[in-house]
């Protein structure tokens, strides 16, 4: 996989199924980039932010993998760097989750959690 960020640094690894997913997001009739944020949220801290987008904001990282592109939000890097990204879907659902090594407590529902 090759993995190519603007400031040279790794922030996250997009499994095949997410970049399947994201592929399939860019090639739709209206082509919208995936923009990854975190916000105060939830009984642990935080929770995830995912918005669809047309064109990066001005401080956002731009990660490239496999030709496929996933924006992060410049205030969400440090409690991201180093995870991983996954589509999964099941009866009920279908999403992106997340491989974060960077959580330290989260709440039991799954929705939330804090970084060290």
């Amino acid at each position: 996989m090759d993995s190519i960020c603007t400031n040279k640094i790794y922030h996250s690894l997009q499994t095949p199924t997410a970049i399947q997913r994201l592929r399939g997001l860019l090639n739709s009739p209206t082509p919208q980039l995936i923009r990854i944020s975190v916000r105060n949220k939830g009984c642990a801290g935080l929770s995830y932010h995912l918005d669809y987008v047309e064109k990066p904001e001005k401080f956002d990282e731009v990660v490239q993998q496999d030709g496929v592109k996933v924006l992060i939000d410049s205030k969400a890097l440090f409690s991201i760097i180093g995870s991983e990204m996954d589509w999964k879907e099941d009866a009920l659902s279908s999403k992106f989750v997340f491989n974060n090594p960077n959580i330290k407590d989260a709440c039991g529902c799954g929705e939330s959690f804090t970084v060290a």
